[in-house]
């Protein structure tokens, strides 16, 4: 294997144990760690704990057994995202890095955090620890999503997401003399799960008044193991929202207090209105639409998917088609 083979077999490790603490670690990124000596053998493995907790780097030298701590002179330490280089609930751990005195250090990504940005890389290479950037750099990237938006945009990570017939309606049409109409059910028991699955990985979730009024959703986590997100509601009357949800008149004052209160993603799956006005103003990152396999006559109109849409990635189950979007970028826009 080539020096740049390994790096990414490492790296890909790196992002492997990185998962375990992606729940529990925020608003923290989850790092993955992984020590490696200089005849190929992994000495030690770690990755972020808890909020609060020891970061990926120091419980992966914690690992590391006594009789190899002489290995690790001659070591390199290969990390998901750059060291951080500053005090928090922590201390540094470039500066762990320095005084274990490994020789190498690869890193998938810089930090965008104010704090960070470039200067545990620098503080590591000013003490002669030889560091590379940018190993699997998208993939590093996208494994802390949350976080990286949150600090190069300023807003928690949104996700669009709904469910429509094979002819782009999402709902039957109100009744016109005010009176009840039921759901329009759309998913399976199997993608409602997968739903509530996807809920679990939220920190909030946003309805429109019409979906509340129309709908009366739980928006919890009933058919997953997890924790509920926080409910939010977009509506004229935010004091008359219904206990267990919290209002708000427009979108910059949902995502303003979702700022301040450190949720680092919001799902949104309110109705069309809502979701076009997220369209309109540019405010998503990913899209997923799930396609039923009927139509239906009469009903309301799906939101029309931004010009800049990429499809990503696409999912069969039950016979409904679940579809990925991101938004293209400067370098997809250069492809033939």
């Amino acid at each position: 294997m080539t020096q740049e083979q390994l790096d990414e077999q490492f790296m890909r490790r790196c992002l492997q144990i990185a998962r375990g603490g992606r729940l529990t670690a925020k608003p923290n990124p989850s790092v993955g760690a992984v020590i490696v000596a200089a005849d190929g053998r992994i000495i030690g493995e770690g990755f972020t704990s808890a909020y609060g907790g020891p970061h990926g780097e120091v419980n992966a030298f914690a690992s590391v057994r006594p009789e190899d701590e002489a290995l690790l002179t001659g070591a390199t330490i290969y990390v998901s995202l750059e060291p951080c280089s500053h005090w928090g609930k922590t201390p540094p751990c470039c500066d762990l890095i320095i005084r274990k005195g490994v020789k190498r250090c690869v890193c998938g990504c810089a930090d965008p955090f104010a704090k960070v940005q470039g200067r545990g890389i620098q503080r590591m290479r000013e003490a002669g620890i030889e560091v590379t950037v940018g190993v699997l750099h998208d993939a590093c990237m996208a494994s802390n999503r949350e976080f990286m938006t949150v600090n190069e945009h300023h807003r928690p990570f949104i996700l669009l997401k709904w469910a429509e017939t094979a002819n782009h309606l999402i709902g039957y049409q109100r009744a016109k003399d005010g009176g009840a109409q039921s759901p329009l059910r759309l998913s399976s028991p199997f993608t409602q799960m997968l739903v509530h699955r996807l809920r679990a990985h939220y920190d909030a979730i946003l309805v429109g008044r019409g979906t509340l009024e129309a709908d009366h959703p739980s928006l919890n986590v009933r058919e997953w193991s997890g924790t509920n997100p926080e409910r939010l509601v977009l509506t004229s009357k935010p004091q008359e929202v219904p206990e267990g949800f919290r209002g708000f008149t427009n979108i910059a004052s949902a995502l303003a207090y979702l700022s301040e209160t450190k949720r680092q993603s919001l799902l949104v799956e309110g109705g069309a209105a809502t979701l076009n006005a997220f369209i309109d103003a540019d405010l998503w990152d990913e899209i997923r639409v799930e396609t039923a396999p009927f139509t239906i006559d009469e009903g309301v109109a799906g939101p029309t998917l931004p010009a800049h849409a990429k499809l990503v990635g696409t999912d069969l189950y039950d016979g409904r088609v679940i579809r990925h979007y991101a938004k293209r970028t400067a370098e997809d826009v250069k492809k033939p």
